[in-house]
């Protein structure tokens, strides 16, 4: 019987909350450095401004550092009879009867960068020439408007069902996820083969 696959992390999420959790973490200290500029004034201990500083900056670190431990926590993971996408905040299942097709293209070639701002095209460069798997899918396995609220602008390239999966080792991962679909376990476990003089080996020596 097929085993799962393994686990490849979406490189958009992991690219996008690599972005975030790094600017969180600089804006708590610079909001850290406002309180204690505040705290030493002469009246400063005694004024709540340095509080309310000290408290955005603490918060910004928190959440700094949670989005930090969470950048590996986004994968897909192919299983013998579904796709499984994980995200922190969203799990879903994938069935292969909803795949139609799949296509490898570089990620610039899906979006274009005429259409974006500043920011986002910022965002995008360093994921520009890296392939990506393209799922056609006859239909989403749960809403659109769901997967659209927990799933990055760069996982869909246009408004008809499918997926732009961006992963280190494309190549990989589209061949288990064929192999799953097709029926036949990309990993094969190994047999140990038996030594021939293992049974001579166990007679006692004279």
């Amino acid at each position: 019987m097929a085993r799962a696959g393994h686990r490849y992390p979406l490189l958009v999420y992991r690219h996008i909350v690599g972005r975030w959790w790094f600017a969180l973490v600089f804006m708590g200290l610079v909001m850290f450095a406002l309180a204690y500029s505040d705290y030493i004034e002469p009246l400063g201990p005694f004024l709540p401004w340095w509080q309310f500083d000290a408290a955005i900056g603490g918060l910004a670190i928190l959440i700094g550092i949670f989005f930090w431990s969470i950048r590996y926590f986004a994968y897909v993971q192919p299983y013998p009879n579904y796709l499984k996408l994980v995200t922190p905040f969203l799990r879903i299942n994938i069935s292969y009867k909803r795949i139609q097709k799949t296509t490898a293209t570089e990620m610039r070639y899906l979006f274009s960068f005429k259409s974006m701002g500043f920011w986002i095209r910022e965002i995008f460069s360093p994921l520009a020439t890296k392939s990506a798997l393209v799922i056609d899918l006859n239909g989403y396995p749960i809403s659109p408007a769901v997967l659209r609220l927990f799933l990055h602008r760069f996982f869909f390239k246009d408004k008809t069902p499918h997926l732009v999966i961006l992963v280190e080792d494309w190549m990989r991962f589209s061949s288990e996820l064929e192999s799953m679909r097709s029926g036949v376990d990309p990993n094969p476990p190994v047999r140990k083969k038996r030594s021939k003089d293992s049974i001579l080996a166990r007679l006692p020596r004279k």
